[in-house]
């Protein structure tokens, strides 16, 4: 069983700034990429920002710039720093990642429950 626990959302101002943490426990013997989407009310899933175990992040166009992504091998745990926070980034953010249970076994995606970002004045 593999869970992965999101914390950190809520409201933010304009301008702002929030920071998500999302932490992967159970049984797990590595992970590969970890990323944060995020759906607004009426919109598809969004990529937000991916960070691979080596190389290069990615980001969104819209993001780029204010937000920052990174994680920490050793706790499981990935990060989102929002900064000068619009209100068009209220949103459910989702936590994902690929893990593998096993040496012998193929990466599978996984999905956090997801954590509310209200921005508004």
């Amino acid at each position: 069983q593999v869970q992965l626990v999101e914390s950190g959302g809520g409201l933010g101002q304009p301008g702002g700034s929030l920071r998500l943490s999302c932490a992967a426990y159970g049984s797990i013997f590595s992970i590969g990429s970890m990323g944060w989407y995020r759906q607004a009310p009426g919109k598809q899933r969004e990529l937000v920002a991916r960070i691979p175990t080596g190389g290069t992040t990615n980001y969104a166009d819209s993001v780029r710039g204010r937000f920052t992504i990174s994680r920490d091998n050793a706790k499981n745990t990935v990060y989102l720093q929002m900064n000068s926070l619009k209100p068009e980034d209220t949103a459910v953010y989702y936590c994902n990642a690929e893990i593998r249970r096993a040496s012998w076994s193929p990466f599978q995606n996984y999905w956090g429950q997801g954590t509310q970002v209200t921005v508004s004045s």
